[in-house]
């Protein structure tokens, strides 16, 4: 049963409002839309603008009618770095373009023939497994961003950083309510920082050097790198982009049932979806991370009961102005390597942890031999950093071959997942419980 809102989708606050409201949506996404281009070295600036444009292209394909804001997906994270490890930022930025195309094939699919083929294809025994492979392949990267020095070696002074910043955000996300619990991210970093500066490990003169406007380093095609596409970029990117498509669906309702409308039916799946790849294909151009729509905005819709449409564009409109802050954009990159390790810790392993969620909400039996051969399969695989590898420049690898074989197995083995099929709406009451709480 959903509460009378204090703004309605559609309302209009007034100036100042609508200023306050709007930072406040724009500090819930400001953390994770950050972390995600300092881990893959991409821009920060880039990641704010296109998360606006982004988020103001989903509005308007939406029709006005569904008040999500879209920031950095965390699950391309992986095969991000793997294709600039291959062929530098473009060919990541290719990669981000074909996530987009996905969306936009999905989409009319749905049009025409509606989602639940999807969630046959995905049911959790796959879906859940392969997420937990996304968190748990990047641990990793977060244990040593958080323990090493500039100079790649064990330091306990830096270390000390990133144990003070995973302490401070555990505390925020456990032990605070109301907006504290919704910004874990960014307050953690905060703190972080401060202790960072305090043991002397911050520079501060590129930010004092810094001009208060300047054009960000945008990556555009045929102007900064060649486009080729190619089947390893695809094979490498697509089946992480084909799971996302069930995190969207799980936003939808989790959004439908906060507000209390059916987002499915209107302006429909196919319109989100649209939305979605409409704001990661405007990021590939530019040379920003794909996007998603963030779980962190629809906790501020949920406490503050502020559903307008005009709040969401108001952080939109904010974010692009951040962006074009060379400040803002100097002192991003003036936070130390472990505090972001020592967040990252956590967000990878509740990322991980959410894929185990998605297993018990389920119900999935791990006593019936075809769910436990489908996991164990996808997780070692995945964990391991598996490979098919054809040639040079083609290979399959990791979480996307992970996500083959899961996705494989399910259709060929005899059988069905002993669990309910509506993963979607089973994780949905769970995820709005707790934001109502």
């Amino acid at each position: 049963m959903t509460t009378k809102p204090t703004l309605d989708v559609k309302d209009i606050p007034k100036p100042g409002q609508w200023v306050t409201l709007s930072i406040q949506h724009l500090f819930a996404m400001f953390g994770a839309t950050i972390l995600v281009p300092y881990l893959v070295g991409l821009s920060p600036a880039i990641a704010l603008i296109s998360s606006g444009l982004g988020t103001l292209a989903f509005l308007l394909l939406t029709k006005w009618k569904v008040p999500a804001y879209l920031g950095s997906s965390f699950a391309y994270i992986a095969p991000i770095i793997a294709l600039k490890a291959q062929g530098g930022p473009g060919k990541a930025m290719i990669g981000t373009f074909i996530v987009g195309i996905v969306y936009f094939i999905v989409s009319l699919i749905i049009k025409k023939a509606g989602y639940e083929w999807l969630m046959k294809l995905l049911p959790p025994i796959v879906v859940g497994p392969v997420i937990i492979v996304i968190g748990l392949a990047l641990s990793g990267t977060a244990v040593g961003m958080a323990m090493n020095n500039p100079a790649g070696k064990y330091s306990l002074l830096y270390f000390s950083a990133a144990l003070i910043t995973l302490i401070a955000t555990i505390i925020f996300s456990v032990c605070f309510k109301g907006m504290l619990s919704i910004i874990p991210i960014l307050a953690g970093i905060i703190v972080g920082y401060i202790y960072s500066v305090l043991i002397g490990i911050v520079d501060f003169k590129p930010v004092m050097e810094a001009q208060w406007f300047e054009m960000p380093e945008f990556l555009f095609p045929f102007v900064n790198y060649n486009v080729k596409f190619s089947w390893d970029i695809i094979l490498l990117i697509v089946p992480v982009a084909v799971v996302t498509l069930s995190e969207h669906i799980g936003h939808q309702l989790v959004l439908s049932k906060v507000i209390g409308r059916n987002y499915i039916k209107d302006p429909g799946l196919h319109r989100s979806i649209l939305g979605d790849g409409t704001a990661t294909i405007i990021s590939a151009l530019i040379g920003g991370p794909p996007k998603t729509t963030y779980g962190e905005n629809i906790g501020v819709l949920a406490i503050t009961r502020v559903y307008s449409v005009y709040v969401i564009a108001g952080a939109a409109v904010a974010a692009i102005i951040f962006g074009f802050i060379g400040k803002i954009t100097a002192l991003i990159h003036s936070i130390p390597t472990p505090v972001m390790g020592g967040v990252s810790i956590l967000l990878f392993g509740i990322i991980a942890s959410s894929g185990l969620r998605m297993l018990v909400d389920s119900k999935i039996d791990f006593g019936n031999n075809r769910n436990l051969a489908i996991s164990s399969v996808i997780l070692v695989i995945g964990i391991g950093g598996a490979f098919i590898k054809v040639s040079d420049s083609f290979q399959i690898q990791g979480m996307a071959l992970a996500a083959i074989v899961g996705i494989i197995l399910n259709l060929v083995l005899p059988g069905k997942a002993t669990a309910s099929d509506n993963m979607f709406e089973a994780d949905t009451k769970v995820e709005t419980d707790k934001k109502l709480a």
